[in-house]
């Protein structure tokens, strides 16, 4: 998977969420909304496995990718978290969101697509 790649499944996986925490639904096994953001949360997962490598094929090297690692990892600590939960309601849903984690990977993946469409490569 490609950088954008990476972060278009990231950003979707976020928008989905989004949605999903403002419907109200409680946490029920066998929700098929569950089940697609289940689906959501684990194309989130694969594409934080490797995000710093792929940064750096996009030829970029800069301490800042270390960043973008520590939290990613904390990112994929908390998706993992929910995956785990047996029933996956709005409001779990809505505290992920919420996560500084998360947050703070959301604006990383912003400032480094940006960084590389103006073609920085070594910082």
């Amino acid at each position: 998977m490609t950088f954008r790649e990476r972060c278009d499944a990231i950003e979707e996986c976020y928008e989905f969420m989004l949605a999903y925490a403002g419907q109200g639904l409680p946490a029920a096994a066998g929700n098929s909304s569950a089940d697609q953001v289940r689906q959501y949360l684990a194309r989130a997962a694969e594409a934080l496995n490797g995000l710093p490598e792929a940064i750096r094929a996009e030829g970029l090297e800069s301490p800042f990718i270390d960043v973008v690692a520590n939290d990613g990892r904390n990112s994929l600590a908390a998706i993992e978290l929910v995956r785990a939960a047996p029933a996956i309601g709005s409001q779990l849903i809505d505290n992920l969101n919420a996560s500084i984690h998360l947050r703070a990977l959301l604006t990383d993946l912003f400032l480094v697509d940006e960084v590389l469409k103006v073609g920085a490569r070594g910082l």
